[in-house]
Order: structure tokens, then C-alpha cells, then sequence
């Protein structure tokens, strides 16, 4: 297996209020919602920096095509980072988040590894850190 990941999806209970907060809110863009023809097959897709994609499908969707039952969220299951070039931007990442209804879970403050971070949780309870790390360049 090579060292890439080229698609991120997150399971979402109600497809049309996810897609308002990650396209309306945090300003990411997407065709808008795909798929709806087909039985489990509405999807939204974002397109992100390094040819990434996020995607967001029903968690029912998810759990029929892995063949897999549904099972209880956990926003502890992992996070996803969304590393930035300042403290500053740290902040206005955070505030727009919250603007678009994230629930900001852990407000952003220096670090102990000499960074600034906060975390927030999307309408699904996803959990995304946005981080300063003063050791990491950024290519804007």
C-alpha cells in the first residue's frame, strides 16, 4: 500500500444539514449532493488541497455498502486535523466554525508542545482540530 489517502468519509445522520455546514458555513466547495437516483447512493463530495476529497454520505448508506450495522458514534474514534499558518488563523477557523453551528468543544489555547489549538465537533459530533504548529510550514 502506498502512503496516500485520496478520500475521507464521514458518515452523517441528515445529509442536506451537513452539506449546509461544510459548504454554506466553513466554505468548502461541492457540487452539492449527488446520487439521490439510486438506493443508498445520495453523497456529497468537497473537494479539498493535494487532490484529497471529503465526502459525506448517510451513516445508513455507509453501514449498507460496508455491509456492516450501524453503531453508536464516538467522537473519540479519531480526529481530523486542519492545520493553519498562525495563531490568528487558528482563531478565525474556530469562530467561523462556530458561526456555522460546530460546537466548539475545547476553545483554542497554547499548547504543551508549543503550539495553539482548539477542537470542535461538525453537526454529526466529527471531531476536527485546528492546529498552529510552529514547526510545520504551510504552503498557503
Amino acid at each position: 500500500m502506498k502512503p496516500r489517502i485520496t478520500l475521507i468519509t464521514l458518515g452523517v445522520d441528515d445529509l442536506e444539514k451537513a452539506v449546509r455546514f461544510y459548504r454554506d458555513g466553513l466554505g468548502l466547495r461541492t457540487e452539492g449532493i449527488v446520487g439521490k437516483e439510486f438506493e443508498h447512493g445520495a453523497v456529497a463530495f468537497f473537494d479539498l488541497e493535494g487532490g484529497l476529497k471529503l465526502a459525506l454520505w448517510p451513516r445508513s448508506s455507509l453501514g449498507h455498502d460496508a455491509g456492516i450495522d450501524v453503531s453508536h458514534k464516538s467522537s473519540t474514534e479519531f480526529s481530523i486535523g486542519h492545520n493553519v499558518s498562525s495563531k490568528a488563523e487558528v482563531d478565525g477557523v474556530m469562530a467561523q466554525a462556530a458561526a456555522a453551528g460546530a460546537v466548539i468543544v475545547k476553545p483554542a489555547q497554547d499548547t504543551f508542545w508549543g503550539g495553539y489549538a482548539g477542537y470542535f465537533q461538525d453537526p454529526d459530533a466529527h471531531l476536527w482540530e485546528v492546529a498552529w504548529n510552529p514547526q510545520w510550514v504551510i504552503a498557503e
